[in-house]
């Protein structure tokens, strides 16, 4: 089907939380879509709840792996439909999330776009609304290192074969890593759209490894500016310019979106929430 999705789900020991992420995923598929958990040889009830589902997705598979990045590549080889994304295990695709990417990726002519979303607590809780705009998406990662909002992030297949894909290899960073080099080579474009909502819980390997992210990313951040980055004078004013432009957007044009009408909501709540 023309304009369909490939969705994937990595997963790791997020049994108690994984269904509500499937749930979230099933309710905005369309013909044509396929949707694939790969679980990373859990040792709690994931495979339980995997099998729960399992003949509603196109495909699943659990064995061991190196990471969410390793998990990803090994999903992504599966897809052959015209967009990708993923959502993490524990994360909500909120309602008409997929139909919203899939019109704004039709329309706008971009590579990929990102937008915004909801930033819910373990229990399931609206804490706030994060603010994904930036209007150079290349520039605010090679300079500012800003990452965009990974679960509101979607792309074409064709995008993702040009970067070259995830890096397997990394295991904290290979969001920052492939987006970046998805806005080298690609047209990117912020949409003011909430597609869908990111929880905070314990385990998380964006808390846990916050050290190690950094490390990768800057890595990542570094090797890219050698290639594509500006040199002497011009190259310093640029990284000045976007490091104190990524800060003010954190401190204050985020917190302009704190979502008071939605603070408090449940993830069932949530999930049937949908951008007006």
């Amino acid at each position: 089907m023309r304009n369909s999705f490939c969705v994937m789900t990595p997963n790791y020991n997020m049994g108690s939380l994984l269904a509500e992420t499937i749930e979230s995923v099933l309710e905005n598929l369309r013909d044509g879509d396929t949707y694939f958990v790969i679980d990373g040889g859990s040792t709690d009830n994931s495979v339980e709840v995997i099998r729960g589902y399992e003949d509603r997705l196109t495909g699943w598979v659990s064995e061991p792996d190196r990471g969410y990045a390793d998990a990803l590549v090994k999903g992504f080889a599966r897809c052959k439909n015209d967009y990708q994304c993923w959502i993490n295990s524990g994360d909500l695709l909120l309602k008409g999330a997929l139909d919203a990417a899939r019109m704004q990726l039709s329309n706008s002519g971009a590579d990929m776009i990102f937008g915004d979303d909801l930033y819910i607590d373990e229990a399931g809780k609206v804490i706030r609304a994060t603010n994904g705009h930036v209007e150079d998406l290349k520039n605010f990662m090679l300079y500012g290192g800003w990452t965009p909002l990974q679960d509101a992030c979607y792309w074409r297949s064709d995008l993702y074969l040009r970067t070259g894909g995830i890096d397997a290899g990394l295991r904290y960073a290979a969001d920052y890593d492939f987006f970046l080099r998805a806005s080298l080579v690609g047209k990117c474009k912020y949409v003011p759209t909430t597609f869908s909502a990111f929880r905070q819980h314990r385990g998380q390997t964006s808390i846990r490894g916050v050290n190690f992210y950094k490390q990768e990313r800057e890595h990542a951040r570094r090797s890219q500016l050698r290639t594509h980055g500006e040199s002497g004078l011009s190259g310093r004013l640029m990284a000045a310019y976007y490091w104190l432009a990524t800060r003010w957007r954190v401190r204050i044009q985020g917190a302009q979106r704190n979502a008071p009408a939605l603070k408090g909501l449940s993830a069932r709540e949530i999930a049937s929430y949908s951008n007006k």
